[in-house]
C-alpha cells in the first residue's frame, strides 16, 4: 500500500465500539490558526511631472462642457453647419443628439464660466465641472453671478457645489435684489437677447409696452405679442409724443404683416421693427404705404 502523498492533509477520526463514526473530528492541522503571508507592492509616487499632466487632465474632463458651448457658439456664429443643414437646431438634433434647447444651455454656461473666472475672487480655485450647475445662474445678472457661485462654495463646504445648493444661493439673491417694474404703458422699449434663445432673431427689436406684470411685460411688436422679462427689455427713453408717434408705426406695421408674406417683405418689416428712431424717413414712409396697399387688395 502506497503512502499518501505529502500534500494531502493527515486527519485522524475516533471511532466508538459499535464502529459508528464520532461526531468529533480532529484535525492535525487548524485552518483557522494558518497563517497568510501578504507581499506589500510599493506604489511610485507621481513625478513632478505626471502630477501636472493629471492637473491639465482633470481641468480638461472638468471643462468639457465649457469648451463644447465654446465650440457650438463659433458653430453657430460662423453658419459652419449651412452646407448641410438650413438651422443650428437641426445641425445639433443630427450631428449631436441635442434638443432643441441643450446647445443653448451649454452656450449659456461657457459665457457664466468665463465670467466666473474673470471676476471671482483670486482665491477661488474651484469652478463648474458641469452645465447643471451652471444653470441656475442664468436667472442672475452677470454682476452677481460671481456672488453667487462664491456663496454656493460656502454653501458646500469648499467642494463643487451642487445645482440644488446653486439653485438656493441664486434664489435668495434674486429676492434681495429685486427692483420692482418701472414700465409704463405705452413705453417703447428694444429687446435684449442675452444669449436666451427664445429671443433669437429680435436682438435689438423695439416693442410698445401694453401689459406690466410684476417682473415682466407684454411688449407688441411688428410680428405679435410677447412676454419679456424686465431683464431683457432696455428703455429706449422716447418723449410722450414720440411714444405716441412709434405706436402708430407698430400697429400699421402689424396689419400688414401675415406669414404668409414673401420673405423680402418679412425682411423689409423686420428692418422696420429694428428702427433706432422715432419715425420713419420718406424711403421708408412709401415702401410701407405700398405694402399697406396691397394688403388691403
Amino acid at each position: 500500500m502506497t503512502k499518501p502523498s505529502s500534500k494531502h492533509k493527515k486527519a485522524t477520526f475516533v471511532s466508538t465500539s459499535d464502529s459508528t463514526p464520532s461526531d468529533d473530528l480532529v484535525q492535525e492541522e487548524n485552518p483557522a490558526s494558518a497563517t497568510i503571508t501578504v507581499t506589500a507592492v510599493e506604489v511610485p509616487e507621481l513625478t513632478e511631472a505626471e502630477e501636472r499632466d493629471r492637473l491639465n487632465l482633470e481641468r480638461k474632463v472638468e471643462r468639457a462642457f465649457f469648451e463644447a458651448g465654446k465650440a457650438l457658439m463659433e458653430l453657430r456664429d460662423r453658419r459652419l453647419y449651412r452646407s448641410t443643414h438650413k438651422t443650428f437646431e437641426d445641425y445639433c438634433r443630427d450631428r449631436f443628439g441635442f434638443s432643441r434647447r441643450q446647445p443653448y444651455h451649454l452656450m449659456e454656461a461657457a459665457v457664466i464660466f468665463d465670467n466666473l473666472v474673470e471676476k471671482c475672487e483670486r482665491n477661488v480655485h474651484i469652478f463648474p465641472t458641469n452645465e447643471w450647475q451652471v444653470r441656475p445662474l442664468t436667472k442672475l445678472d452677470p454682476d452677481n453671478q460671481p456672488e453667487a457661485w462664491q456663496q454656493a462654495l460656502e454653501s458646500a463646504n469648499g467642494k463643487v457645489p451642487s445645482h440644488r445648493i446653486v439653485k438656493d444661493v441664486v434664489q435668495r439673491i434674486m429676492e434681495r435684489t429685486q427692483v420692482p417694474n418701472t414700465y409704463q404703458l405705452g413705453e417703447v422699449c428694444q429687446i435684449l437677447v442675452k444669449d436666451n434663445p427664445d429671443w433669437r432673431g429680435k436682438g435689438g427689436c423695439w416693442g410698445i409696452v401694453n401689459q406690466v406684470g410684476e417682473f415682466s411685460c407684454t411688449v407688441a411688436m411688428w410680428d405679435g405679442e410677447y412676454t419679456v422679462r424686465i431683464d431683457h427689455l432696455k428703455p429706449l427713453n422716447y418723449l410722450p409724443a414720440e411714444c405716441k408717434q412709434m405706436q402708430l408705426i407698430s400697429d400699421r406695421i402689424t396689419r400688414v404683416y401675415s406669414d404668409s408674406l414673401e420673405e423680402t417683405v418679412k425682411s423689409l418689416l423686420h428692418s422696420l421693427g429694428k428702427l433706432n428712431r422715432p419715425y420713419l424717413t420718406g424711403v421708408e414712409e412709401k415702401l410701407l404705404n405700398v405694402l399697406e396697399i396691397e394688403s388691403r387688395l
